[in-house]
């Protein structure tokens, strides 16, 4: 059985986590495509791909954006914590991702706000961008996801100064 996660109540703004990785191949274009109905040749035609600025296939902005996320919750970082995503704001499609590109999400905790009529509820908000193995980032926008918090009367985590590890 998978360790729960972090509640609303043990986070703090300004705290950091960073992803594991995952390589965008060929393969999850192609099934993107085929779950989305996106069949624009930019992503699915090489001969077209190749006469673009782009000199070749490239995914999907949503098809990052998506990975993005699962990035994010594939840690186990809020696992059995998460009550829903509630939306993304300020999102930016910066630089493309080719095939083979190896991927990560670098995040920070930008703003919490309890719920006033569930306090048993909170609302983070992550500042989030999607890094490519050369270190540019591709993606960057914020997300909010409702998560579980503690009763205020609840124990509190000790300090907020240690690092937090990177999942």
């Amino acid at each position: 059985m998978a360790a729960r996660g972090l509640t609303w109540s043990q986070l703090y703004v300004g705290q950091e986590f960073e992803s594991a990785t995952r390589s965008v191949t060929e393969g999850d274009v192609v099934t993107f495509a085929g779950t989305t109905g996106d069949y624009s040749e930019v992503h699915v035609s090489r001969a077209y791909a190749e006469k673009t600025e782009f000199g070749e296939r490239i995914a999907h902005g949503l098809l990052g954006l998506s990975m993005a996320h699962g990035l994010m919750l594939g840690g186990g970082l809020l696992f059995g914590t998460a009550i829903a995503f509630l939306g993304i704001s300020e999102w930016s499609f910066k630089a493309p991702i080719r095939f083979g590109d190896t991927i990560h999400v670098r995040f920070v905790v930008d703003e919490l706000r309890r719920r006033t009529k569930r306090p048993d509820q909170g609302v983070v908000t992550f500042a989030v961008e999607l890094v490519n193995q050369h270190g540019q980032v591709v993606q960057s926008g914020r997300k909010a996801i409702l998560l579980h918090a503690e009763p205020d009367n609840a124990p509190q985590p000790a300090e907020h100064d240690a690092a937090v590890p990177a999942r």
